[in-house]
């Protein structure tokens, strides 16, 4: 009970909340500044005519062009307002719930990191990083404090402790440690780095690979912790993070975990970094402020990171190998653990006499939802009853007649590729798709790997 009282309860230092805060609120306006200069507004959110909502979210939909070009520019602000500390809690709040309405829009999009941020500014909103060295200090909005409860810190130290550790336990395996894949088929393809390159055509370069991808995220968040290995250890996080950003498209996702590791650090060196922006130190003497989670926030939490602690092993209640499935896949840090193409063809059929429509993909989706769609079971059942709606009522001519299609049966031929082994039927031809009803049921249409 003392240690747990430690964790939570312990006065800290703000710096490094506030270390943090700056930090990450830069971050998080330099990858909206990127996404709006690449253009992706309008190729992941205007130009689509479908989307692929999460279940239970399908009232989730896009605003217009116009609305969301608005939208970032909002979260570009709201980043601002972060790292200055303005209006902080309502920059939360609203950053928290707008950025996450627009990742609910479509999970074609869904990456790791994205999920990440959601967690993160979500703890920012109970986290009072705004108390010293913020607009909201200076406008009196807020009073000043030099210390916080431990639980306010460790609760960011243990969402990033989490990420890694879980990306560790995914990564226990017999397709990353005993086939090294999907490394091994991916490093042959970066053979251009410098000074490296060379090493890159040799299998056992990427058993090397796969084996410390999982010592490292197993073990980097206990080295972190620890005051003797934190500075090696956070050597390694760099290291680790750069290399993986030169040698594969994902994104800021590296950066974002080489900035916030650093709320690791000694509050000395955090206090250190802060009086660079400000004379008076915020290593002065500190007054003990210590202000206790209250009861509703407590439970919150528990509430909070206990699913988080289940969710990455929700897979074990479906049968089937999960890379195959994927039932399970998304939400538990399982990063560049998979690689499958497939190819998928829709059929859409009249009941009363079986005549059949073979449907052009790229009439209804964008060339990455196509190719996202083809490999994901859920993704495939929704676009299935999308079509079944699309087509209810839809005429044709049979025999210099009209003929009206009521309630049409969908049929899907795909084919998937795991690992670059070869293609195999992914789902039951015969099965009926419009028919099939989603949600988190075991999905029997699957075609089985083994």
């Amino acid at each position: 009970m003392n240690a747990l009282h430690r964790f939570v309860n312990t006065p800290k230092s703000i710096a490094p909340l506030v270390t943090f805060r700056i930090l990450f609120g830069s971050l998080l306006f330099f990858s909206t500044a990127r996404f709006i200069a690449k253009g992706w507004i309008y190729d992941l959110y205007v130009e689509p005519t479908f989307f692929f909502t999460y279940y239970g979210f399908d009232w989730v939909k896009p605003l217009s062009e116009t609305g969301m070009n608005l939208i970032f520019i909002y979260l570009l602000t709201s980043s601002i307002l972060i790292i200055i500390g303005g209006l902080y809690r309502f920059a939360t709040i609203t950053y928290f719930l707008v950025f996450t309405y627009v990742e609910l829009i479509d999970k074609t999009n869904y990456l790791n990191h994205y999920y990440f941020v959601s967690l993160i500014c979500f703890l920012l909103i109970f986290i009072p990083a705004n108390r010293y060295l913020s607009l909201d200090v200076y406008l009196k909005i807020v009073t000043e404090k030099l210390t916080v409860p431990s639980w306010t810190i460790n609760s960011i130290k243990l969402q990033l402790g989490m990420v890694y550790f879980f990306a560790g336990i995914a990564k226990i395996n017999y397709h990353w440690l005993v086939e090294a894949q999907p490394l091994i088929n991916w490093l042959k393809h970066q053979t251009d780095l410098p000074l490296i390159g060379s090493l890159m055509q040799y299998n056992t370069t990427a058993y090397l690979f796969s084996w410390g991808g999982m010592f490292f995220d197993l073990f980097i968040p206990f080295l972190l912790i620890n005051n003797r290995f934190r500075i090696l250890g956070y050597l390694i996080v760099v290291s680790f993070h750069i290399l993986t950003a030169t040698m594969f498209p994902i994104g800021v996702f590296p950066y974002v975990m080489i900035v916030s590791t650093t709320i690791f650090f000694n509050p000395k060196v955090h206090q250190k970094a802060l009086s660079i922006l400000k004379k008076n130190k915020a290593s002065k003497a500190l007054v003990l402020q210590n202000k206790k989670a209250n009861t509703s926030t407590k439970l919150l939490l528990i509430i909070f990171f206990g699913l988080q602690i289940l969710l990455p092993f929700r897979y074990l209640i479906y049968k089937g190998k999960l890379f195959w499935t994927e039932q399970g896949y998304r939400f538990s840090w399982r990063v560049m653990l998979i690689e499958k193409s497939g190819y998928a063809e829709f059929k859409v059929q009249d009941p009363t006499n079986n005549k059949s429509l073979i449907i052009n993909n790229r009439d209804y989706l964008t060339p990455q939802q196509e190719k996202m769609m083809s490999t994901q079971p859920d993704m495939i059942l929704q676009y299935a009853h999308f079509l079944r709606d699309e087509f209810n009522g839809f005429t044709y001519n049979l025999n210099g007649n009209s003929k009206k299609i009521e309630n049409p049966a969908i049929y899907a031929n795909v084919s998937v590729s795991l690992f670059n082994k070869g293609s195999r039927t992914f789902i039951d031809p015969s099965v009926n798709l419009a028919k099939e009803k989603r949600g988190f049921a075991p999905k029997n249409w699957i075609i089985s790997y083994e």
